[in-house]
Parts: structure tokens; sequence; C-alpha cells
């Protein structure tokens, strides 16, 4: 699956809804990046971990239903059952729905990357499904380079846009102007 060009984007998961099937610690791991993007989490499982009990979750204590996809915007699969997981996929590819199956690119219709979170700053790190150890390590990496300097300076650059859109009359002019704050700031 490496040699697949994924598109990367970020999506704005505030108060959409997300279904997670599976309940142990690769689920929770899934749930607390969507909690700390807002999302609304359904998490679906015979069997749940006492931290996701603790969480702001729905949690439905059963078998996967394909029912349990409709009004969502995309699915985690994390179970330990490779059919389980290749049920959800199928069931998601049926209604065109995102799919993000743990540890298995093979089945996924997104991948996760590794990220570094410096709100608002985030970057993320994909080894295209062939290595996650790799994408962790890489991560670590850039997570030595953002720091709260960083935030800091997005912040104050996001303060700027209202100003720079009315004052400054062109793409290319707020681009120069922006160029030059952060070469200012970073030196």
């Amino acid at each position: 699956m490496a040699d697949v060009r994924y598109y990367m984007a970020c999506i704005d998961l505030r108060g959409r809804s997300v279904l997670v099937v599976g309940g142990g610690t690769v689920a929770v791991e899934k749930v607390h990046g969507l909690l700390d993007c807002e999302a609304r989490v359904t998490v679906v499982a015979p069997r749940v971990d006492d931290e996701l009990r603790r969480l702001p979750v729905r949690i439905e204590r059963r078998e996967f239903a394909d029912g349990d996809l409709d009004g969502r915007l995309l699915v985690v699969a994390a179970t330990d059952d490779r059919e389980v997981n290749a049920r959800v996929s199928r069931a998601a590819a049926d209604r065109s729905l995102l799919c993000n199956v743990a540890d298995d690119p093979e089945l996924c219709s997104f991948i996760l990357p590794a990220i570094v979170r410096r709100d608002p700053i985030v970057v993320g790190v994909s080894t295209g499904g062939a290595s996650p150890a790799l994408a962790q390590r890489i991560r670590s990496d850039i997570a030595e380079l953002v720091g709260p300097e960083h935030a800091a300076l997005a912040h104050r650059l996001a303060a700027l846009r209202p100003w720079a859109k009315r004052e400054l009359p062109s793409y290319e002019a707020r681009r120069d102007y922006f160029q030059q704050v952060v070469a200012e700031a970073l030196r």
C-alpha cells in the first residue's frame, strides 16, 4: 500500500458524528484523537476498556451492525478481529463513507498520520502506511523543532489576518507581508 498517493487534508470534526468499532487499547487511542477534535463519538463493542467508559462518548455494548454507519461522517475500525474490521470497511465503502482500519491499510479509505499538535499548528507525518514506527520517529523529531514560540506566532498571525485582508490589496501583498513577519519573528 506504500505506493498509494494519499491526498492529505485536515477535516473539521467539530460536532460531527463518528463511529469507532472496538473497545480496547487501540480504540482508546483513536477516540482520544477524535475527542481532541471535538467529534461526537459513538463506540460499538461487546467489551469496552475502563478508560473508554470514563470518556465523553456514547457506548453501545454489542457487536457491530451495518446500520451503525447511518448518519456518520467517518468510521474507525479498531478491533483485533480482521473479519470484523473487513466487514466494517465493506459496509463503509457501500455507503461511500471514509473508513480507517487500525493497522490494516489495505482495508482503509484513509489513513491517519502521526501528528504533532501545538495548537493551532498541526503537523502530520505519513509513510503511506508503510511503517507507523518510522512515522512516529519522524513525528518525535519534528516535535523537538515545533515549540511554543511557533504556536504563539501562529496565534499572532491569525489575529493579523483581518487587518491584512482589509489593508493589503492582493494575495501576493498579503503573502509577502506574512512571510516577512514570520522571517523576522523566527530569526
